[in-house]
């Protein structure tokens, strides 16, 4: 048995299922699939055919490097929990990556769509928001940047595990927690209930 460190990497923030496997720097097994929905239902199963394809076990991880977003609210909390499982039943770490650090790129602008014409965006010297495309992408053109938002770029998984087998020797990372930049499309009501009569 290989005694490089096995990763794997997985995102489930978008409308996709994505997997990679990463023995030392070679990713050994990939996976990307589409969906709208569904992810919850396929991803331990996608996650044990990259395994195969890989030829590994779980017992043989040496960590896991889960996407936390931001993105869809359904879709991070499905990897985020996954990740978190997995990791307590194997005893071994969980690297929450998030989209930004995983869309990394030089002379870009890293952007990820979202709902109604918008993008999560980190400008310059500002912390990472929600804001409109089309302020993000002026202030890349501005900056000499480009600026191609990609909700499922083919290396994600990649390089979701490439970061977390950077980072998983690090026993002060606290564990994956999703990262939301916008509120929840569905929320409480915002009416007084009535009033309950005693009778």
């Amino acid at each position: 048995m290989s005694s490089e460190p096995l990763v794997l990497g997985f995102d489930t923030s978008a409308a996709h299922c994505a997997a990679a496997l990463l023995r030392g720097d070679t990713i050994v097994a990939e996976r990307l699939e589409l969906m709208t929905r569904g992810q919850a239902e396929r991803l331990m199963v996608l996650l044990e055919e990259v395994l195969s394809e890989g030829g590994a076990a779980w017992a043989d991880l040496s960590a896991i490097g889960v996407g936390v977003g931001p993105g869809n609210f359904t879709g991070i909390r499905i990897g985020v929990s996954a990740a978190r499982g997995l990791a307590l039943g194997l005893d071994i770490p969980a690297v929450g990556v998030t989209g930004f650090e995983a869309r990394a790129a030089d002379g870009a602008l890293v952007a990820i769509p979202a709902p109604r014409e918008q993008v999560y965006a980190a400008l310059l010297d500002q912390a990472p928001r929600l804001m409109p495309a089309q302020e993000a992408a002026e202030a890349a053109r501005s900056a000499g940047l480009t600026f191609a938002p990609e909700a499922t770029p083919a290396d994600l998984a990649e390089a979701i595990a490439r970061c977390a087998a950077l980072r998983f020797n690090d026993n002060t990372l606290p564990p994956p927690a999703p990262l939301y930049l916008r509120a929840a499309d569905a929320a409480p009501s915002r009416d007084v209930p009535p009033a309950l009569i005693d009778g």
